[in-house]
């Protein structure tokens, strides 16, 4: 078998049809393999790889998680394919851009380009809506799916933080697909409560007092005895 140059892999790439994320279905980008080793130390392999920069893709997601609860560090974790074999692996990220310097696509860099762009914008407006007290703008931000994830999670935080009671239904009611925003909701909606003085019941899921031990709603019982 014939050794092939960087210039041979690459142009294959190119002319290849770009593979799929197993885990999110997006297409993967043309990625330079950085100098030093990985996994066995043993090196790449090869001068490119594919991979997949989805940060809604479930083993990012849930990698971040999953190494600190293993190896108490902060790191993830972006899907990776071998452009000559085929073959589908993980290789680490230690930060939200980790890698990303490394994407070689013109069309690829243009678009993280104009999606930090947007990300920074995002970010400012949402900082005057705090400062003003706009919940109801902070909420419409967070529940639009357009919104990009990092200002969704901020959206989250900051309507946690000055959020009244009535933002609470329209959180309930929502489905947040991607898990790091429901898990920063939920905590929001746990601050909320807090600041409040109240809780839902498990029942009938209306907001009543914290101290409560029967519904004012339904009528349950919530210390654990009969129904009132």
């Amino acid at each position: 078998m014939a050794i092939l140059t960087r210039e041979d892999v690459y142009n294959k790439m190119v002319s290849d049809n770009r593979p799929v994320c197993p885990h999110c279905g997006q297409e993967m980008v043309i990625w330079e393999c950085p100098p030093v080793s990985f996994s066995d130390g043993l090196g790449w392999g090869t001068p490119y790889l594919y991979v997949c920069f989805n940060d809604d893709c479930p083993p990012y997601i849930k990698g971040w998680e999953n190494v600190m609860e293993h190896y108490a560090n902060v790191a993830s974790y972006r899907c990776i394919c071998d452009p000559m074999s085929g073959k589908m692996d993980c290789m680490p990220v230690f930060s939200r851009d980790g890698g990303r310097g490394y994407i070689i696509d013109e069309e690829i860099k243009a678009r993280e380009k104009a999606r930090k762009a947007e990300e920074k914008k995002g970010l400012e407006e949402l900082e005057a809506y705090y400062e003003a007290g706009d919940v109801d703008a902070m909420l419409k931000v967070l529940l639009a799916k357009e919104s990009l994830p990092r200002v969704r999670l901020k959206a989250a935080e900051m309507t946690g933080e000055v959020g009244g009671l009535d933002v609470v239904e329209p959180l309930r009611n929502h489905d947040f697909k991607n898990d790091l925003i429901r898990a920063r909701v939920e905590k929001s909606i746990e601050l909320i409560h807090k600041r409040n003085y109240t809780k839902e019941c498990p029942f009938c899921a209306e907001i009543i007092k914290a101290r409560a031990v029967v519904c004012k709603h339904c009528g349950k019982d919530l210390s654990g005895g009969k129904t009132a």
